[in-house]
Parts: structure tokens; C-alpha cells; sequence
């Protein structure tokens, strides 16, 4: 959230729209033996294999026509290469291409010039806020830049006014000490009860029947279950809040006085997303494992001047879970419809493509949180809260017109004052908060699921709405706009995708999924073209 916090040719397109790619294919041990064969030969240079690169599956995608994409992590001599994870993509074991970001074989030396502690302190500096722990993690090998260079890998933990709430992955050059790198691991946005929501009125929620009442748990989406942080700050209740209970199984009373109202948002916004993610993609559950994960609302997030109620994150691994504020003066409990989805698919990021929180790929996976969150509330169809290009826009108190919002997808810097960037700068981005970096992306799929057509309730000129005049820009529809999008992120976009990249990525999706050369396939190019990546 703010910081405030599949698949023939186009011949059986009609097919390939409605049936999705098997993310827990029973071959997928076989496919990865043969990708592992591949890339110690017909792949190793398109992989830019080293001699003492090793790889491990990290997921497996079997598309119906039998075509495998395995992504993999890279290590090299034992050293984990941040920025070297690679797709391996084929058909009957036959290499087809490679998906990766790193540039070169070149490989560092292994000797440090500078001590951990050393790098601890440059990491510690660089924060500027208050520090819990900081700790090294060992020596890697950094890829993401114009060389791959060794570094240690800091972890940091503390609070401070750029990041909030913080749970730092830094790298530090280990020859002298410049940090290259960073990001916020916090990414930050059998029974049957009634849920009386904030937002969306009185809903059937999925809860468990015990011997003594009922539990917030979701035992037909795998176990994910909803709990109380009691007002507390989530660091120090992440591990201990408890499942909340119910006698008589009706959740709330459509209110801020019972705190199970926030939680049948949350609830019900979980169980939704699970549902948009398995029945539209076939994905069971964020790590396609099956199981659920755990919610807390009811939380406060610490900032350097204290404390808010006024975030939602996701908690990546090795915490899994995600937190909704208790609101502020401004805002309600954070814990809407589009921000459930929102933060779910940080974690469904992070268990495929991987997209780090720094510079494009910060941007990315920022906009696949606000893209997909979006189709959440479509996909949920609820009248109290329909689906629109908004993103957040319950959360607010007063919010008379309906038009206040985190961000719109449409334009994204008219709503926080041209913070967001509405089209790719020709640098990219170095530095850039992902909320705002993310602004080209979420452009960008607007126009590919709507056109250049200004959205109901705004006065949008066409050429108010793209980037390089091309105002007869049609939109494909946001079923087709839907499935490119989770495909590019799932077999095509890796840890340190840029916007370039992921043009690539969505039209190689395309044309996976309706052949190259059409309709689909031209509108992402157009679409790209619409917000300046070319």
C-alpha cells in the first residue's frame, strides 16, 4: 500500500482465453530435470552461464500444448547472485528462449577488502532512523548493476522516516563499503458466518465451527485465518495475536466499535482473492501451495515520529502474513477490498517472478499489487464497493465525490499531487519510491484493458490520457488485459525486470496467449508505446 503505507496458437484462442496455465503441473519434476539439462547446454549461453554458476528450481509453469518454463535461483561457488535468477523456457526439450535481467558471465573475485562490521555500519548509516537488529548476511554476488560485484548482505531492522516501518535487505559493496543497494521486505498496501463489514455490508464469510463457538479460520481456502493485534504496534504482536472467536458466528456490527468488522473485511477480502487467483488462473493460494496465510488487523505501524494506523503490508518471507492499520483521523481501517488483493499478490509476486522492491522492479511489483487488486474488486462484483481504477478510495473518512484515492490507474499522479509518474522517464528510475514509480504500469494496463477513454466520473480528453498522442488507442477488455499481465509476471519477468523489460515480457505473453500480430498482441505494444516504454 501507500506509505502512508493457456495455450496453443491463435487457431484455439477461444480455448486458450479460459483455460490457464498449470502452475502445479504433475510433470513439473520432469520439466525440471530437463531444464536442468538445458541450461548445462543448449541454455548456458543465452543464461549467461559462468563455469561455477549452480542452479535451483525455484518454480515450474507446463502450459496445456506442453510448453515448460522453470525459473531458477542462481548461486555462484555458494554464493547466492542477487539478480542472476533465470527462466528456462522450452517445448519438447527443446530450448526456446531465456528470461533474465543479468548482462555477463563476468564473475568477482570472492576476497573482501572490507569486514562485515564495516558494512553493517555503512548499511546502519545509510537508514537514518531508529535500528532494532542488524545483522550480516554473508557475502553474495550483487548482479543487479552494470557488473556483477561481491557484497555483503545486511539485514536491518528498525523504523526511520523514508521506510517506515523496515525490514531491510541491504548490499554493500565488500571492496569499499558504497551501499548498491536496498529494499523494505514490508511491502506496504468448514462454517458459514455473517460478516457485518465496514465496506460491504453483510456477507457470507468461510469460518470454523468448534467445541466452544466458532474461529475466524478459512478452512476451505487452507486454513488462512484473521486475528486481533489489540491496537498494538505488528512488530510486537505479529507472532502472538490470536485467532478471533465468536459464539454465535455473526462477525461485527457494521462498525468501528467492534473490531470484528474490520475483520470481516479483511476476511472476506482474502477469501476473494484467493478465489479470483484460483478460478481465473488456476493458483491455489499465493505460493500455489494450498495454504492460506494469516491476517491482523487492528495494528499500528511504527514511523520515525511514532506510530499510524493508516498502512496495510505484506510481510515476504520468512513472515508470510499480512497487517491492516486500524485507520486514523483520515482514514478507516485499512482493510478494503482492493487492498486485501493488493497486498495477497505481493506475496503471489514474490513467489514467482520475484520482483524487488528498488528502482523498475520496484515500480513493477507495485503496479502488479495495484493491477491485480483492482481485478480483485471487479472479479468480486459487490455494489457497495464496484470495481473501478481507484485504488483505496473506501479508506477515506470524507470522501464526498467518490473521486479521493491512493492512486489512479488512469493518470496516476492526478491523485497525490504528481508524486506518481504518469509516463517512463527516459532514465528510468533510480531511487524512486515504488508507490510512484509504479505510476507507468498502472497506466499502462489501464489503457490496455479500457483505451484512451477517460473513466466514468472524470472529463479525460484522449490526449490527456496517453503519453505519445495516440488517441485512437482501443482497450482489449479486462479479461484478456487480466491474463497477460499474471502471465508476464509468472514465466516471463524475473527478480530485476525493468519497464523495457516488461514490455517484452506482456508481449511475449500475448502472443503466447493470442498469437503475434494480434489484436491483444498489438494493443500491449500501443499501450506501452501510450506511456513512453518503447
Amino acid at each position: 500500500m501507500h506509505p502512508q503505507v493457456r495455450l496453443l496458437a491463435a487457431a484455439v484462442v477461444s480455448v486458450l482465453a479460459a483455460a490457464p496455465a498449470l502452475a502445479a503441473h504433475p510433470n513439473a519434476s520432469a520439466a525440471a530435470n530437463r531444464a536442468r539439462g538445458l541450461i548445462d547446454n543448449a541454455a548456458a549461453v543465452a543464461a549467461q552461464r559462468a563455469s561455477a554458476d549452480a542452479f535451483t528450481v525455484r518454480d515450474v509453469v507446463v502450459d496445456r500444448d506442453g510448453s515448460e518454463h522453470v525459473r531458477f535461483d542462481r548461486s555462484y561457488q555458494g554464493l547466492p547472485v542477487i539478480g542472476g535468477d533465470v527462466v528456462v523456457h522450452s517445448r519438447n526439450g527443446q530450448f526456446k528462449k531465456a528470461s533474465l535481467s543479468l548482462k555477463s558471465t563476468e564473475r568477482p573475485g570472492l576476497a573482501a577488502s572490507i569486514k562485515a562490521d564495516e558494512a553493517m555500519v555503512a548499511a546502519g548509516a545509510d537508514f537514518q532512523g531508529k535500528i532494532d537488529e542488524v545483522a550480516s548476511k554473508g557475502l553474495v554476488v550483487y548482479a543487479r548493476g552494470a557488473k556483477p560485484v561481491l557484497a555483503y548482505e545486511i539485514r536491518l531492522r528498525g523504523v526511520s522516516d523514508r521506510q517506515g516501518e523496515a525490514d531491510m535487505r541491504y548490499f554493500v559493496d565488500a571492496r569499499n563499503g558504497k551501499v548498491l543497494d536496498s529494499w523494505n521486505i514490508i511491502q506496504t498496501a468448514a462454517a458459514v458466518g455473517t460478516g457485518q463489514t465496514l465496506f460491504l455490508g453483510d456477507l457470507s464469510i468461510a469460518t470454523n465451527s468448534t467445541a466452544s463457538g466458532y474461529e475466524m479460520v478459512d478452512t476451505t481456502r487452507g486454513g488462512g485465518n484473521t486475528r486481533d493485534g489489540l491496537g498494538k504496534e505488528i512488530s510486537t504482536v505479529y507472532s502472538s495475536a490470536a485467532v478471533m472467536t465468536d459464539a454465535d458466528n455473526n462477525w461485527g456490527n457494521n462498525t468501528e466499535s467492534s473490531v470484528a468488522s474490520e475483520a470481516s473485511d479483511a476476511h472476506y477480502g482474502v477469501a476473494a482473492t484467493w478465489d479470483y487467483y484460483k478460478n481465473v488462473f488456476g493458483r491455489n493460494g499465493i505460493f500455489n501451495d494450498g495454504v492460506g496465510v494469516k491476517s491482523i488487523v487492528n495494528v499500528l505501524f511504527r514511523f520515525q515520529g511514532g506510530r499510524t494506523g493508516g498502512n496495510a503490508g505484506w510481510y515476504g518471507a520468512p513472515y508470510k502474513f499480512m497487517a491492516y492499520g486500524l485507520g486514523t483521523s483520515t482514514w478507516y481501517p485499512v482493510v478494503a477490498l482492493d487492498v486485501a488483493g493488493h497486498e495477497m499478490t505481493h506475496g503471489v509476486t514474490e513467489a514467482t517472478a520475484g520482483l524487488v522492491y528498488s528502482d523498475d522492479a520496484g515500480g513493477l511489483n507495485e503496479a502488479a499489487s495495484d493491477i491485480m487488486g483492482t481485478m480483485v474488486e471487479y472479479y468480486a462484483n459487490n455494489a457497495t464497493d464496484a470495481g473501478d481504477y481507484l485504488i483505496g478510495e473506501k479508506i477515506y473518512r470524507s470522501n464526498p465525490d467518490g473521486k479521493k484515492a491512493l492512486r489512479y490507474m488512469f493518470r496516476p499522479g492526478d491523485a497525490d499531487g504528481g508524486k506518481s509518474y504518469n509516463c517512463y522517464p527516459a532514465a528510468g528510475f533510480a531511487g524512486v519510491d515504488p508507490h510512484y514509480s509504479s505510476g507507468p504500469a498502472n497506466h499502462f494496463y489501464y489503457l490496455l484493458a479500457e483505451g484512451a477513454v477517460s473513466p466514468a466520473g472524470f472529463s479525460y480528453t484522449p490526449s490527456q490520457l496517453v503519453c505519445n498522442n495516440d488517441t485512437t488507442l482501443a482497450g482489449i477488455g479486462r479479461d484478456a488485459a487480466q491474463r497477460i499481465w499474471y502471465r508476464a509476471l509468472t514465466v516471463y519477468m524475473t527478480s530485476s525486470t525493468t519497464y523495457p523489460q516488461a514490455r517484452t515480457a506482456t508481449l511475449n505473453a500475448a502472443s503466447d496467449l493470442y498469437g503475434n500480430g494480434s489484436t491483444q498482441y498489438n494493443a500491449v505494444a500501443r499501450a506501452w508505446s501510450a506511456v513512453s516504454v518503447n
